[in-house]
């Protein structure tokens, strides 16, 4: 058999969607991937015809990549824990099984990528790749010139500083940001440091994809130019 036949295992449950590489490694490791009943080794590549298991469940490649748009409502928690009745999936009806590229919070709203492409997710959520989300942000006192300024030179928060980002005032209550990183309620801490709370948040786009006039809950397929355009960005297409 040709040495380029098969495909390495953590590629193989990464695209199946199973999880990313990184955790592949980790589950081979500890000896929670089987391929034709045996444990898996590091390294070793899934060849035509095998059987591959994680967890005890059979993993099977996925027979097309698709990437969604989806205008996440506010009261749904990023997650796929069936016991969260209020998980986005619980929501969603779609026949194969997807995860969600970069989480927003159960109180936040707006745009969030859907995909079976483990790849793919992983290299849009890499902060050292720098994509760009926006979001605009509604906040409970008036917005001002020196607080949108302090707020785009990084904010110290979560035992780091943010990276530098663009905003822009839209009214005296709300503005847009956009981020190239993705810190647990980064806007929300960052707003917080300033003596802002606020009061509705949502993104608006991830990189090239935007959420336009999607209603709330509603689901679309990127079309072919969002998605060609989008692996294009992040060097997988």
């Amino acid at each position: 058999m040709a040495e380029n036949e098969g495909i390495r295992l953590n590629k193989y449950l990464s695209e199946a969607g199973a999880c990313s590489r990184r955790a592949a490694d980790t589950y081979i490791s500890e000896g929670k991937v089987c391929i034709n009943g045996k444990p898996a080794e590091m390294g070793q590549k899934v060849m035509p015809g095998d059987k591959v298991t994680f967890k005890g469940c059979v993993v099977r490649p996925a027979d097309k990549m698709v990437v969604l748009a989806y205008n996440k409502p506010i009261g749904l928690t990023c997650t796929a824990d069936e016991r969260d009745k209020d998980n986005i999936f619980a929501h969603i009806d779609y026949p194969i099984r997807l995860q969600y590229v970069g989480r927003l919070d159960k109180d936040s709203q707006g745009l969030l990528l859907l995909t079976n492409d483990g790849d793919l997710s992983n290299s849009i959520q890499k902060s050292v790749n720098n994509h760009e989300k926006e979001y605009r942000v509604r906040v409970n006192k008036p917005v001002t010139e020196e607080f949108l300024r302090a707020m785009g030179e990084g904010v110290p928060i979560l035992d780091t500083v943010t990276k530098k980002c663009r905003l822009k005032k839209l009214d005296n209550y709300s503005f847009t940001i956009v981020l190239t990183q993705g810190l647990n309620r980064q806007i929300r801490r960052m707003c917080d440091y300033f003596g802002y709370k606020v009061v509705n948040l949502k993104r608006i786009r991830v990189m090239n994809v935007r959420l336009g006039d999607m209603r709330p809950g509603e689901l679309r397929p990127l079309t072919s130019k969002e998605e060609s355009e989008l692996r294009r960005l992040v060097g997988k297409n």
